[in-house]
């Protein structure tokens, strides 16, 4: 596992610097604020496989159009299960928790969290990994924390993305979502490094790896507060905690809903 302590400290030292490094909203300013922020990054830790990985990005103008036209707040509920395909998630989850019973077993033993919430999450993010995203984690998330619109909420990740690079997690080539989140169930990267769990004991923590992907999830779940065997539907306990996940509250339904379904 990742050292989650001093992850956290180093991203709270960051977020008071943010404003070090002037922001930006087009492409023009992108080069000129990368050694800006690589000085921030330096004092927050990032090694040099880490800096290298920034000086090479680069500005993901498909990850800023994503930014601006973000849809999953507007739906219906309805609507977003619809889009989303949660029966085929449903139908399919329950066969894969038909198949592996002790993997998930075991994952709620340890971290309390029952399998329809993972197996929800893992269809909903990459289609159970089928699809993990085809934009570099690197270049995203450095230029969302470059873009003025959520400077400081995206600056702690990339610098969890850059210390990722030096870990060895990830390189400055690993693909992801458009937001830079990775992996079987898409972590923001300061998630990642702070939560991530090497499940499969193979000493490295792999997000590309199944069983390192839904052990991290279930970590993070629990260390934001999930009580096991407290319900997760809305309006009890573990509801809110589904909301650390995502900040959209149809998604926040449409996991508590699939996730009976495949429990059930």
């Amino acid at each position: 596992m990742f050292k989650s302590i001093s992850a956290i400290a180093a991203c709270l030292a960051l977020s008071g610097a943010a404003h070090a490094a002037s922001c930006g909203n087009t492409s023009a300013g992108f080069e000129a604020w990368k050694p800006e922020f690589a000085k921030e990054a330096k004092r927050a830790g990032v090694k040099s496989a880490g800096l290298q990985a920034l000086a090479q990005a680069t500005y993901a103008t498909r990850t800023i159009a994503a930014d601006r036209n973000q849809k999953s707040f507007r739906y219906s509920l309805p609507k977003f299960m619809q889009i989303r395909g949660a029966d085929t998630i449903v139908a399919q989850g329950r066969k894969r928790k038909a198949r592996s019973p002790d993997f998930y077993a075991a994952l709620e033993r340890q971290y309390g969290v029952p399998a329809g919430v993972l197996i929800a999450i893992h269809g909903m993010e990459t289609a159970f990994g089928g699809f993990m995203g085809d934009s570099s984690v690197v270049s995203a998330i450095v230029t969302l924390t470059y873009d003025c619109r959520r400077s400081d909420f995206f600056a702690p990740h990339a610098i969890g993305a850059l210390k990722l690079v030096d870990q060895g997690a990830i390189t400055g080539a690993t693909k992801g979502a458009k937001h830079g989140e990775l992996g079987h169930t898409q972590f923001l990267p300061g998630n990642a490094l702070t939560y991530g769990i090497d499940a499969n004991g193979d000493g490295r923590v792999d997000f590309y790896n199944q069983t390192d992907a839904l052990a991290s999830t279930a970590n993070f779940l629990r260390q934001k507060g999930w009580k096991p065997g407290k319900g997760y539907q809305e309006g009890q306990p573990n509801f809110a905690v589904i909301k650390q996940w995502n900040a959209a509250t149809v998604y926040q339904q449409a996991i508590a809903i699939m996730g009976a379904r495949i429990d059930g």
